[in-house]
């Protein structure tokens, strides 16, 4: 005899009943829960002030400790960790206004580094530039200065050079690069002629900047090579920038004077584009990689690279792409850029 049956409309339903019994359960839940919108204050207030300290970050004084270029130094950081991180914690707290404080920040985040996450590298161009800091304790300076010149810069500039390193260095960019010099702890290798080639001042006491005329196939450019003193974050002092600031000070001056209309800065300026300190030099200057590059493009450290203190800049140049090279003995990454010296 047959048997006719007839499938339960109740919780022991098919599956995409349950799930929308789960999901209906949910949301009268949500419905009926009168604290979603109490709780979460604390978070939804932590929200606003981190948009607030991105959003006026340039409002940040300098006076105690530089606290405003440390922040400006990882302010893209502040969005990374902090937004989600709060997004995380207002979903376990269940909390609606803490969800609906952070599209503030979020928001915020985007306005100021949304138009990084995308692909603006272009083609063409008629010269290719890089610059390395070497790292004067580099366990491998030949291999580096091999692996930097792969690259096919056709202008190369390299930071920290050791004196005892540099016949290294000279030895293994010779067949690459039939002209160079070297003043102080800074060079330049190009495979176009050199002229104009001097030191500049940046106020230590000792060369670590230099100036040079590559004669290209298209013209002369002015060649700048820097690399900018060091910074620390000290528990006591705070971020201690002040002579990385006054170099930036006589570095744009000496900029600020060149004569040649087309100019490029290479070089370690131990600080980010976003770093009010170097305003001296990227006020009068365009990143390549902000112009061309694809992402934040970050060179330091190299083994988890955070944030963006080696710069390729030019002035009456056009960038063309950037982007950074692979990791060598040193601990920054080389950055290289195509750009285009020819004018329309």
């Amino acid at each position: 005899m047959a048997q006719a049956y007839v499938t339960e409309t109740g919780s022991g339903g098919t599956g995409p009943v349950r799930r929308g019994s789960r999901l209906r359960r949910l949301y009268d839940t949500l419905r009926g829960d009168r604290g979603i919108w109490r709780r979460g204050i604390v978070l939804a207030v932590l929200a606003l002030v981190l948009a607030l300290v991105m959003l006026l970050h340039a409002r940040i004084p300098n006076t105690v400790g530089n606290l405003g270029s440390l922040t400006e130094t990882f302010l893209p950081w502040l969005g990374v960790v902090f937004v989600p991180l709060l997004l995380i914690l207002a979903l376990v707290r269940k909390s609606a206004t803490a969800l609906i404080a952070l599209l503030v920040p979020a928001a915020v985040w985007l306005n100021l580094f949304g138009g990084l996450l995308g692909d603006k590298t272009g083609s063409g161009g008629d010269l290719t530039v890089a610059t390395h800091n070497v790292n004067a304790d580099n366990p491998d300076p030949s291999t580096t200065a091999r692996d930097v010149a792969a690259s096919g810069a056709d202008v190369l500039a390299l930071e920290e050079l050791k004196a005892s390193a540099v016949p290294v260095y000279e030895q293994a960019l010779a067949s690459t690069y039939k002209y160079h010099s070297v003043q102080g702890t800074v060079g330049l290798w190009s495979k176009y002629p050199l002229g104009g080639v001097r030191a500049v001042d940046i106020k230590l006491g000792w060369t670590r900047a230099m100036r040079a005329t590559v004669n290209t196939p298209n013209g002369e450019v002015a060649f700048y090579v820097a690399h900018m003193p060091s910074v620390r974050v000290k528990l006591a002092a705070g971020f201690t920038a002040r002579q990385r600031d006054t170099s930036a000070d006589a570095l744009g001056e000496a900029i600020a004077g060149e004569k040649l209309s087309r100019v490029i800065l290479l070089g370690d300026l131990n600080g980010t584009m976003n770093d009010r300190s170097l305003n001296a030099v990227t006020s009068q200057m365009r990143s390549t990689q902000g112009a061309a590059g694809s992402g934040f493009g970050f060179s330091w450290p190299a083994s988890f690279p955070m944030a963006r203190i080696d710069q390729i800049m030019v002035r009456g140049v056009e960038p063309v792409s950037s982007w950074t090279l692979p990791r060598t003995g040193s601990d920054h990454l080389p950055v290289a850029a195509r750009v285009k010296v020819t004018t329309p």
